[in-house]
């Protein structure tokens, strides 16, 4: 049974149809990956999946109690504010000093309590973001490109971290990211996106679709190598980014 499926999803904004007639269906533990190019529609169909937009038309179907979890692209902060991360974590509702230590160790946040939030370094951010979206014990977690602004290294250890939470919770994730040398190859299932679904599969059917090579060209390939070249822990730097011809 999936946790969420989707069927002729179209959503519009400002008078403009952003998404039309997608399909869409998450299963219990498994890790989708949804790329596309700017403007289409990534963002937008992960707020309609929590319910913060409204569809023009087709269907959302929630498994009945499914917990969700968001962690959003970012987050606006004055600097001026002051405000802790354990005080972040109780909004909006108060956790247990108990919760609050299990979701930031799991988040790789842990030590973080004290510090205050807009002081944290772009990783750190991204990471008390995530134990706040783990606070709920999702069955779902949703992750909007969250690590825009990170680094290759810092952003493919945020993505290994995700993996190692599906082994140890069992959350079925979704996430939206333009990052694609990094996160196909940590992904049972890739859904490319402009404004419909244009092809959906294993990492390298996708890569190897027409559609998709329409967007994005060729070089996937040799990052997807890449990435498996640096998940074996076999840390080579001076390749970072490179893609096949």
């Amino acid at each position: 049974m999936s946790l969420i499926r989707v069927r002729g999803l179209s959503v519009s904004l400002g008078g403009r149809r952003v998404l039309e007639g997608v399909d869409l269906a998450i299963a219990p533990g498994e890790i989708v990956t949804i790329v596309g190019p700017n403007g289409s529609g990534k963002s937008t169909l992960l707020r309609a999946l929590i319910g913060a937009l409204a569809p023009a038309a087709g269907t959302i179907e929630r498994q009945g109690g499914l917990r969700l979890g968001y962690v959003p692209q970012k987050l606006a902060l004055d600097p001026s504010l002051p405000l802790k991360v354990r005080h972040f974590l109780d909004l909006p509702r108060p956790v247990s000093p108990g919760e609050r230590a299990r979701a930031l160790d799991e988040a790789g946040a842990g030590g973080l309590e004290e510090r205050q939030l807009a002081a944290l370094s772009g990783g750190q951010l991204q990471r008390v973001l995530l134990a706040r979206a783990l606070l709920g014990r999702p069955q779902l977690l949703l992750l909007d490109e969250a690590t825009q602004g990170l680094d290759q290294p810092a952003a493919a250890n945020f993505y290994r971290r995700i993996e190692a939470l599906r082994e140890r919770t069992g959350a079925a994730i979704l996430m939206v990211s333009h990052e694609l040398h990094v996160v196909m190859s940590a992904s049972d299932r890739v859904i490319c996106l402009n404004g419909h679904v244009c092809c959906v599969g294993k990492p390298e059917q996708v890569a190897s679709a027409p559609e998709y090579r329409a967007l994005f060209g060729t070089g996937t390939g040799g990052a997807l190598a890449l990435y498996r070249h640096e998940h074996d822990h076999a840390h080579d730097h001076d390749h970072h980014g490179e893609q096949a011809p």
